[in-house]
C-alpha cells in the first residue's frame, strides 16, 4: 500500500533512532566541541537576565542526543529545571547518565506551563517532509511503496514553479514553531538549510558516515531535509513571535566568542588544543558547517536582540 513520504519518514526515523546510536552515522556540534554548548549556556543565560530572571524558568532541548549539550549548558548557565523532548528509549538512557534530573516529553505539549527557554541543534531537519513535484499535468505528491516512489495528484494549492521543481512542505517544523511561539517562549534553533525559501530536493540518508538511498532501508539509516528557514520564521511572525535571523553559524558562533573561549581552553589543555581548534574551524569554515548551518530565534514581541543576532 502506497505511504506517502512524510509519512514514510516519520516512521523511518522513529525506527532508526529507537535501535540505533546515530553517532556512529554522524557526528553534530555538541560531539565536536564543548565550547558549542558553553556558548549556548551563556546564551540562555543572557536570555534569562532579559526576560527578568524569573525563578521559575524552564530549560528545555528537541532532540537531546546523547545529552551532551545540555550537560555543557547547564555548567554555565547553573541549575535549573530540565525538560528533553525525545522519544527514543535508547537515546532517553543515554540521556539520564548525563542529565538525570531531566523530565522527558514526546512532544512540547506536555511541557510544563511557565517562563520557558528552549534550545534545539540539528532537530528540525530530522521532522518529515511532504515531497512535491511539478509535473505538465500539475503538481503531484510523492508516495513511497515496495522501495519506490509514485506520484499522485496533490491536493494542495501550491505556487507555480517550471516543470520538474520539487518543494518539500515540513508540516511538523512549522506546527511546533507555531506551538512555541503561542506560548510565548524563546527558542534557539541550529540546523542546516538555505537562507531563502526555494525549490529543490534536500533529503539525504546518511548510514555509517555514507550517503544511502532514502528508501533503500528503512530504520537502518537517518534522513533528513534542508530547513526552510524562511518559511519557519514567517511562521512565528505570524503566531505573534519576533524572530532574530537565521544567520550563518559562523556569524552567530563568532558572535558569542567561540574562538576566544576556544583559545583559552586550548591554553589550559594543551594536550587538547589542537582538537579544540580544530573543531572550532569545522564550525565555522565556510567550506565545513560554517555557511551551511544557519541559528535563528523566536522570542516574545518587544525584547531587545537576542544575543549572537546584534547586526547593525
Amino acid at each position: 500500500m502506497a505511504e506517502r513520504f512524510d509519512h514514510f519518514m516519520a516512521r523511518a526515523n522513529t525506527a532508526y533512532y529507537a535501535a540505533h546510536n546515530p553517532f556512529a552515522d554522524f557526528v553534530t556540534a555538541p560531539e565536536l566541541t564543548q565550547v558549542f554548548g558553553e556558548l549556548l549556556g551563556g546564551w540562555a543565560r543572557v536570555v534569562w537576565q532579559m526576560l527578568g530572571a524569573p525563578p521559575e524558568i524552564i530549560l528545555a532541548e528537541a532532540g537531546p542526543g546523547r545529552g551532551v549539550l545540555m550537560a555543557d549548558i547547564l555548567r554555565v548557565f547553573g541549575p535549573a529545571p530540565v525538560h528533553f523532548i525525545e522519544t527514543s528509549p535508547r537515546l532517553r538512557i543515554e540521556q539520564k547518565r548525563r542529565v538525570p534530573q531531566a523530565v522527558w516529553h514526546d512532544s512540547l505539549a506536555t511541557v510544563a506551563d511557565g517562563p520557558l527557554i528552549l534550545l534545539a541543534n540539528e532537530f528540525l531537519d530530522a521532522l518529515p517532509v511532504r515531497q512535491f513535484v511539478r509535473r505538465a499535468s500539475g503538481w503531484m505528491e510523492r508516495y513511497v511503496t515496495a522501495g519506490e516512489y509514485l506520484e499522485q495528484p496533490a491536493e494542495l494549492d501550491l505556487p507555480d514553479h517550471a516543470e520538474g521543481s520539487v518543494l518539500e512542505i515540513n508540516e511538523s517544523a512549522n506546527a511546533f514553531i507555531k506551538q512555541l511561539a503561542r506560548r510565548g517562549a524563546v527558542g534557539l534553533f541550529i540546523d542546516y538549510g538555505p537562507l531563502a525559501s526555494a525549490p529543490g530536493e534536500s533529503v539525504q540518508a546518511i548510514r555509517a558516515d555514507k550517503y544511502a538511498d532514502p528508501l533503500e532501508a528503512p530504520g537502518l539509516a537517518d534522513i533528513t531535509a534542508h530547513v526552510d528557514f524562511a518559511a519557519l520564521a514567517q511562521t512565528a511572525r505570524t503566531a505573534g513571535a519576533q524572530v532574530w535571523g537565521p544567520l550563518k553559524q559562523h556569524t552567530f558562533l563568532t558572535a558569542l566568542g567561540l574562538h576566544q573561549r576556544t583559545d583559552q581552553l586550548a591554553r589550559s589543555t594543551p594536550q587538547a588544543g589542537e582538537r579544540l581548534r580544530l573543531a572550532a574551524r569545522r564550525l565555522t569554515a565556510p567550506e565545513a558547517m560554517g555557511s551551511l548551518f544557519k541559528a535563528m530565534a523566536i522570542c516574545p514581541k518587544g525584547l531587545p536582540p537576542m544575543p549572537g543576532f546584534e547586526l547593525p
